[in-house]
C-alpha cells in the first residue's frame, strides 16, 4: 500500500483552503499516513492529525472569534500576543501531546536566535505550533524548550524535507500562489508581495518535490486575516481540488 504524506503551507486564513482540500482529498478515498506543516498548516494540520474531519474543523474555524485570543504585547518583540490562542488548541486536543495524535505529525518553526529551522515531533504540541505560526514583527516570539521561535515559513513554507524519507507519495497544498499584477505605488502593497515572492522562492525545490500540488489560483484575491471568509477559502479548496483530481490521472498511481 502506497505511504502518503501530507505538507500544509503557511499562509494566514488562506490555510483555510487546506481543510476543503482535504475533504476532496478523503472524498476520494485518499489516506494519509503522515502529515507536516509550517504555521497555519501545523494548526491545521494537528487538528486532522488528532482525527478531527475537514467539516469537524470548518466548524472550529467558523465559531471561533480568533482575533479575541490576540492581544497586544507592547514590547520591541512584536506588536502582538499569539499566546492565549493556546487555549483553543488545549480545548479541541486536551492531551496538548504528539503523542495523543492519531496520525504522526511534523511541526516546523524557526528558532530566530540561532538562525536554523526547528522540526517538533514529540512532547508538548501547542508551543510548538504557535511558535511555527508567530509571523516576525507582527507576534511576539514563542519562548519554548530555551529557544526564542517564531514562524516556520521563514525557512521553508512547504515542509517537505521533515518527513519526505518516510512516504512514497507527496502532497503538498500550498496556499500562496503568486499572480500577475499590475503595480502598486503603495508601499504596503509592495513590500507583502516582495515577502510573498521571497517566501515561494525559497519553497520552490519543496514545490517541485511534490508527486501532486495542490495551489488554487483565486488564493491569491485574499490576505493572511481573511478569517471573516472561512466559508468562501473552505470552498475554494474543495472545488479546486476536486477539480484537479478529475484533470489529472492521479488515484492510478496510488494503491489504496
Amino acid at each position: 500500500m502506497t505511504k502518503i504524506g501530507l505538507v500544509l503551507s503557511g499562509g494566514g486564513a488562506r490555510g483555510i483552503s487546506h481543510i476543503g482540500a482535504v475533504k476532496a482529498l478523503m472524498e476520494q478515498g485518499i489516506t494519509v499516513n503522515v502529515i507536516s506543516g509550517t504555521s497555519a498548516g501545523a494548526f491545521i494540520g494537528a487538528l486532522l492529525a488528532y482525527g478531527y474531519s475537514p467539516d469537524d474543523i470548518l466548524e472550529i474555524f467558523l465559531k471561533t472569534y480568533f482575533s479575541g485570543y490576540l492581544r497586544f504585547g507592547f514590547s520591541m518583540g512584536g506588536l502582538l500576543r499569539i499566546d492565549r490562542a493556546e487555549e483553543i488548541l488545549k480545548k479541541y486536543i486536551p492531551e496538548n501531546t504528539f503523542e495523543a495524535l492519531k496520525i504522526p505529525l511534523a511541526v516546523t518553526a524557526t528558532d530566530i536566535n540561532a538562525g536554523e529551522e526547528i522540526c517538533f515531533r514529540t512532547g508538548e504540541l501547542a508551543k510548538p505550533v504557535l511558535a511555527s505560526c508567530c509571523l516576525p514583527g507582527l507576534f511576539k516570539p514563542i519562548i519554548f524548550e530555551g529557544r526564542e521561535l517564531v514562524d516556520g515559513a521563514i525557512f521553508n513554507n512547504l515542509p517537505v524535507a521533515a518527513i519526505e524519507k518516510e512516504v512514497d507519495f507527496m502532497i503538498g497544498i500550498h496556499c500562496n500562489p503568486i499572480m500577475l499584477q499590475k503595480s502598486s505605488a503603495h508601499m504596503h502593497s509592495i513590500t507583502y508581495r516582495s515577502f510573498r515572492l521571497a517566501m515561494r522562492g525559497k519553497a520552490k525545490v519543496s514545490l517541485d518535490q511534490c508527486d501532486l500540488l495542490i495551489e488554487a489560483p483565486e488564493l491569491g484575491d485574499f490576505n493572511t486575516f481573511d478569517f471573516r471568509k472561512t466559508q468562501q477559502l473552505f470552498d475554494i479548496g474543495y472545488k479546486y481540488t476536486k477539480e484537479l483530481l478529475l484533470q489529472k490521472d492521479v488515484l492510478s498511481t496510488i494503491d489504496r
